[in-house]
């Protein structure tokens, strides 16, 4: 847990034997009011007898933001040179010595001056969360590691500061800041972001409203998969949380798995879903040639609509795809309509029967599409 607020102000406070706890605040660019919202709960915080400092605040000259830092302790920061520039960085030694409960550090992902002990801030953020520190952080989603290429295609900006995806999957708590892009670009028309010469330049680049909505469900969909894998990982067994929807299309040597996986892609674009195709071989048989270059096909439509294709094997078909579906946390399973005779159907059982009967509980749709046969 973070700092709790039944501490009066004159409480003495004992340091525990623990990491501290870090809160990031993420969102999709620049202004958006990660800052400005640190600082509210800071003062909060503060007003409930917790010892709070600024280890490190960039205002970008934001007025709102500057008037919202007044009160809250600042620690001064740490003098440098570089190349004949005087510069200044977080002076973490400082932070460590005054030792409050609570430190506010801006810009995760920025990077130190050549020379120092760190080279990167989210490096001197851990140190402080080792010495038993909480910690609140500000970051853009656009610095996460895992999405620098896909930003880069969006903006076509590659971003240089970076910060590692584990950070946000160790943080006790990830907050996303969100604003839609219409208030994004009010605030940057009345020089609430950047200053009056940089405002055309931004709304003209990395401001552009494509941009803004791409960055936005990136923020979201980020904090939805922290959130999920959470409360994945503190439910019981057999239950699941699934915010995102995730599509399986069930393919077969049938000619007819390509129209199930078109049409599966289909269903995946509407719902805005993730896409996995499933493959499962008969471990005691051995596909034709002809059969191994379909099944080559699928995978390589399948990835074209960028999903992720599944090659297993196992002697029941239907219980395979039903603990694909759990490993997964799949939420639609797109199949097709039967190919057996009606006599087989009535030996064996239907598959589709057994399918439904094997996911019945996982709260999972089931498409049934009919085919050409």
């Amino acid at each position: 847990m973070f700092p709790s607020s039944n501490l009066s102000p004159d409480s003495s406070y004992i340091r525990p034997a623990r990491r501290g706890k870090h809160k990031i605040f993420i969102g999709m660019a620049p202004g958006v009011g990660k800052t400005y919202k640190m600082l509210e709960e800071a003062h909060l915080l503060k007003q409930d007898g917790i010892d709070v400092v600024i280890g490190f605040l960039e205002t970008h000259g934001r007025k709102d933001t500057a008037f919202k830092a007044a009160g809250l302790e600042v620690i001064t920061r740490k003098a440098c040179v570089h190349q004949n520039i005087a510069l200044e960085e977080m002076d973490t030694d400082a932070i460590l010595l005054r030792s409050p409960q609570l430190v506010l550090v801006d810009e995760l992902a920025h990077t130190n001056v050549p020379g120092s002990l760190r080279e990167k801030r989210y490096q001197d953020v851990e140190v402080i969360l080792a010495a038993g520190i909480d910690v609140y952080s500000t970051v853009n989603i656009q610095h996460l590691e895992s999405l620098n290429d896909l930003v880069a295609r969006i903006t076509g900006v590659i971003v240089r500061e970076r910060i590692p995806d584990r950070l946000l999957d160790e943080a006790d708590a990830v907050v996303v800041i969100d604003v839609t892009p219409e208030t994004l670009e009010e605030r940057l028309r009345e020089g609430k972001i950047y200053a009056p010469e940089k405002i055309q330049q931004s709304l003209e680049n990395f401001f552009q409203r494509r941009n803004l909505i791409a960055l936005r469900e990136l923020a979201l969909r980020e904090v939805a998969d922290t959130v999920e894998e959470e409360a994945n990982t503190s439910t019981s067994a057999g239950q699941t949380c699934n915010i995102h929807e995730r599509v399986l299309v069930c393919v077969s040597t049938y000619p007819n798995s390509v129209q199930l996986l078109r049409r599966g892609a289909r269903i995946a674009s509407y719902m805005n879903a993730r896409l996995y195709a499933v493959f499962v071989a008969d471990p005691e048989r051995f596909l034709t040639k002809e059969e191994s270059l379909h099944i080559d096909t699928c995978e390589k439509l399948c990835r074209e609509f960028g999903g992720q294709f599944l090659h297993v094997k196992s002697h029941s078909v239907a219980k395979e795809i039903a603990q694909v579906a759990v490993t997964y946390h799949i939420t639609q399973i797109v199949i097709g309509e039967s190919q057996q005779s009606s006599w087989r159907r009535w030996l064996k059982g239907s598959f589709t029967q057994r399918l439904m009967e094997l996911i019945r509980h996982q709260k999972i749709d089931l498409h049934i599409i009919a085919t050409e046969k």
